[in-house]
């Protein structure tokens, strides 16, 4: 049902509390095959359900991010996702289901789909090679390092497996040819800044400020003599952040709306405005909010039925020609369902196709319906 009562019949206190049930009203409601979703919402704000079904083609959501219905009685809305595979790996089974509209048969409000999946084949690990001969060390003097190495190669893992515990690579230290090192001096961190007056553009040169450090990180060595800090100890700059005060930002007045796009039911209409009285400026915050706003126009009355597909009807068994019974077996198949052309007459145009389809669908499948229990 649209929810709310025909034309021509006296409504009761439930019809219309539901025809002014507010609802979030979409333009198109649209089918994939990862799902289906209301799409082109046509005001930011609810809006009655018996004014968003003025139009049979559009859809709406009881609640923002609720489920998709639609606004013909008694239709099947879009089928839901597929379920995530049965088996992490080799092949599984996945369903996806759909919700009838409110109207109809009552007793039959959900529908279920089965299909066929197939993962990646299952890992299987693989063997560590022999350790190769370990490096030379890695210094001249003092300690060093040296290293030697395996790959998980004996045989290799197939299908994202490892070679499970174990290191790739294993160090150990080694003696260079001479006890000692001459350790060269290295910078410690710099100091804090010292103070710096302003905060603001001033008349005259920018003050300074500076900052010292030491060279203790490590000092140079004295026998052997290591090499001295390369660099100056001390270090200024002229004071950060004298710039002009900042300016925050203001919105200008709302533009008029944009055009009504339908002349039957409801439409959506778009609000600009900007940032520009004034603009943020030398850092300042800029405006807070949306530079875009959508309403509603109309109503404009009832729309006329367009040309449309109906829904699909039910898939055919999923058979083989020439072949007795694929059931519960790993042979493919086939099955095929039809949908009509709402609104066509003799000789008049008919709907266009959808992704490649007309009133026939056929795909492959495997019989495999109560195959898992």
């Amino acid at each position: 049902m649209s929810g709310f009562p025909p034309q021509g019949c006296s409504p009761t206190p439930s019809s219309v509390t539901l025809a002014a049930t507010p609802v979030w009203c979409f333009a198109r409601l649209e089918e994939a095959e990862g799902g289906g979703a209301c799409v082109e919402l046509l005001s930011d704000e609810p809006v009655p359900l018996a004014d968003c079904c003025l139009n049979p083609a559009y859809g709406y959501r009881l609640r923002p991010h609720g489920r998709c219905l639609s606004c013909r009685q008694g239709e099947w809305g879009p089928w839901g996702p597929w379920s995530s595979c049965s088996v992490t790996c080799g092949e599984g089974t996945q369903r996806r289901g759909r919700s009838r509209s409110s109207g109809g048969d009552d007793g039959d409000r959900r529908d279920w789909q089965l299909q066929a999946c197939h993962l990646p084949c299952c890992p299987e690990p693989g063997g560590w090679s022999p350790w190769s001969p370990w490096g030379s060390c890695s210094v001249t003097c003092a300690l060093g390092a040296e290293r030697r190495s395996r790959s998980c190669t004996n045989p290799p893992p197939v299908c994202g497996g490892s070679c499970g515990p174990g290191a790739t690579e294993e160090t150990r230290e080694c003696l260079g040819r001479v006890p000692t090192c001459p350790v060269g001096g290295a910078w410690g961190p710099w100091g804090s800044w010292g103070s710096c007056s302003g905060t603001c553009w001033g008349a005259g040169p920018k003050p300074r400020r500076s900052r010292k450090r030491l060279c203790d990180s490590p000092p140079p060595s004295r026998d052997p003599p290591g090499a001295p800090c390369a660099g100056s100890a001390a270090d200024s700059q002229e004071c950060p952040g004298l710039q002009p005060c900042p300016v925050d930002g203001a919105w200008g007045a709302w533009s008029a709306a944009t055009p009504c796009p339908v002349t039957c039911g409801l439409g959506g209409v778009t609000l600009r405005r900007a940032c520009d009285a004034p603009p943020p400026q030398h850092g300042g915050r800029a405006c807070a909010g949306k530079d875009t706003r959508r309403g509603v126009c109309g109503p404009f009355g009832a729309c006329p039925e367009v040309l449309h597909w109906g829904p699909w009807g039910p898939w055919s068994p999923c058979t083989r020609p020439l072949w007795e019974s694929i059931a519960c077996k790993s042979t493919v198949g086939q099955q095929r369902r039809t949908r009509d052309c709402v609104g066509h007459g003799q000789g008049g145009p008919s709907c266009p196709a959808e992704g490649g389809l007309g009133t026939i669908h056929v795909r492959a499948c495997y019989n495999i319906q109560n195959c898992f229990r």
